[in-house]
């Protein structure tokens, strides 16, 4: 074997493939949480051994921050070009992208990643990490409303950071009360939506279904289904 093939097959031994080992440890941390998750319940959900995960990280900290960094690549992919054509539609479809339900959110992980969270205060890697989540939640939320300001549909007083702050706290705090009290995150996703709603200028014209299957039109507070029988700015058509 030439000096140059030897180097090459080093090289692509020490680089990792860190795919595997995020969905693995996904499904572990569901599975047991992050207090008592290991890394061999994590080798054991990967087919990979744990030695070579100690091989590619310092152990259980080094692989939850690096986890963490999967996440935040998964949240800007995610969110990087929400549905809509205006920026409320976009700002609307942002949040209910956000805030998936029934199925498609796991209880079980979100319990975890609360756990990861409470651990921020105490360790460096973790906080810094999650910091950096808030804050690109907190400026996509603010440009979304700025746009929504300089187009007419949001009154010029609007204070976008006011909102954006509100609105990530609102994010924040709902998966936390879905885990804890037990609450629905569609109503409470709905409930932020309308607030959203209520803060547009009275001509304003927007989908407010945007971001929703057919299937799962939302209610208003009143019980009035939208999107049958309502026109695009949601009133109800003549």
């Amino acid at each position: 074997m030439s000096e140059e093939t030897s180097t090459d097959t080093h090289a692509d031994a020490d680089e990792p493939d860190d795919e595997p080992f995020m969905h693995a440890t996904y499904r572990a941390l569901c599975t047991h949480g992050f207090a008592d998750v290991t890394t061999q319940d994590i080798a054991d959900e990967s087919d990979r051994s744990k030695a070579s995960l100690h091989y590619h990280y310092d152990g259980k900290e080094d692989l939850f921050r690096q986890f963490l960094e999967h996440l935040f690549d998964e949240y800007e992919s995610l969110t990087a070009d929400p549905p809509g054509e205006t920026p409320t539609e976009r700002l609307v479809g942002l949040l209910r992208t956000v805030l998936v339900t029934d199925e498609e959110a796991d209880t079980r992980f979100v319990t975890a990643f609360l756990e990861i969270k409470a651990q921020a205060p105490y360790r460096d890697g973790f906080r810094e990490r999650l910091v950096r989540f808030d804050d690109r939640a907190r400026e996509r939320v603010a440009t979304l409303v700025r746009e929504g300001v300089e187009a007419g549909e949001f009154p010029p007083d609007t204070d976008p950071e006011a909102i954006a702050s509100f609105l990530t706290t609102y994010l924040h705090g709902t998966w936390a009360r879905s885990v804890v009290a037990e609450e629905d995150v569609a109503a409470m996703r709905e409930r932020l939506v309308g607030y959203v709603l209520d803060l547009l200028v009275e001509d304003a014209t927007v989908d407010r279904s945007v971001g929703l299957p057919d299937d799962r039109l939302p209610t208003t507070a009143g019980g009035e289904a939208e999107g049958d029988e309502r026109d695009r700015d949601g009133r109800a058509a003549e």
